[in-house]
Formats: C-alpha cells, sequence, structure tokens
C-alpha cells in the first residue's frame, strides 16, 4: 500500500504500519560515539537519520540512503540490530542497523537544503539526549547496550524474513529499571 506526498512516496507493510529505516552511525567499530542529526521538524532536537522506505526497496539500502540524506555520512553497513514498533502517534516499523562511518561529506542534501546540524555524542549521552527528545529513537541504543555490544559475542543478529522479525515496542523496554534499559 502507497500513500502519495508531493515529493515523496510513503510504503507501508500488510498491516498498515509505516516503512521506515534508520542506522545508528557509529565513528569506529567500538560503537562508543553515535552521530545524531537535528531534527527537520524541531530543529533544537536531536534524532537518529532515518526516514521512509521507498517503492522496492529494501530495509538496508533505505537505511543507507536515509544517513547519506539526513547525515551526510557513508560507510559499512553492520548488523540489523532490530525491528521496532511506534504505535501511540504513528504506527512506524523502523528497520535499524548499525553504520560504521567511514566517510564524512563536508556538505550534505539536508543540511544545504534545510540546515540540518550533526554531531558525534557518547553512547549514554545519547541516550540522555534522545530520552528527552525523541524516546522511541533511545530504544534502539539502550537495546544496544542491552545485548548487542561488539563485545559480548553477540555480534550478528540473524537476518529474517518480514513475518518472523524481531520487534521491540516501547511496553517491552519500559517496565525495566532505567539502569538494565
Amino acid at each position: 500500500m502507497m500513500k502519495f506526498k508531493p515529493n515523496q512516496t510513503r510504503t507501508y507493510d500488510r498491516e498498515g504500519f509505516k516503512k521506515r529505516a534508520a542506522c545508528l552511525c557509529f565513528r569506529s567499530e567500538q560503537e562508543d560515539e553515535v552521530l545524531l542529526v537535528s531534527s527537520s521538524r524541531y530543529p533544537d532536537q536531536w534524532i537518529v537519520p532515518g526516514g521512509g522506505m521507498e517503492p522496492e526497496e529494501e530495509p538496508g539500502g533505505a537505511a543507507v540512503r536515509e544517513v547519506y540524506e539526513e547525515a551526510g555520512v557513508k560507510g559499512k553497513l553492520g548488523r540489523l540490530l532490530g525491528i521496532f514498533e511506534q504505535n501511540q502517534d504513528r504506527k512506524h516499523r523502523t528497520y535499524v542497523y548499525v553504520l560504521t562511518v567511514t566517510e564524512i561529506l563536508e556538505d550534505w542534501e539536508d543540511s544545504v537544503n534545510i540546515g540540518r546540524k550533526r554531531e558525534w555524542f557518547k553512547v549514554e549521552d545519547a541516550i540522555k539526549v534522545l530520552q528527552c527528545h525523541k524516546p522511541v529513537h533511545a530504544e534502539y541504543l539502550e537495546k544496544l547496550k542491552l545485548g548487542c555490544s561488539p563485545t559480548n559475542g553477540n555480534s550478528m543478529v540473524p537476518s529474517l524474513p518480514d513475518n518472523n522479525a524481531l520487534f521491540v515496542t516501547a511496553a517491552q523496554t519500559s517496565g525495566l529499571p532505567s539502569s538494565i534499559r
């Protein structure tokens, strides 16, 4: 199913969720510094770069395209961290990947067109900032810390077809103490 906007096509899965893709962009394979970008809607707030998938686009390709457009970086696409659902105000289903940055452009599409900014954050600081600005994005980094960091031996999450995918919802992390979320 697709809805058309003046300059983009939105794609939806069979359950009516908007299909999105994003990347946690890390400065190095140690995954201790993550790149956040300013929101196009609220320029004083930081978010994880990502956006809607185009028709016929694979999630990994969409994630790479989105970080190139929004953050002006290229890199090595790593593991699929998970598929996150946002049900409350919008029905989004976001494929979140890990990307190790290998190239940083001086000027990029969103910096030129809308004045978007980017900044490196230590993971702990990024979680705090995102909890204030975009709590669903903080969940991505919290999941990374819980079980998918490269240092704990679980560096690969198997790729699953859409019908067997791993979903993480706010309800699954909200009951945990913040010290382990």
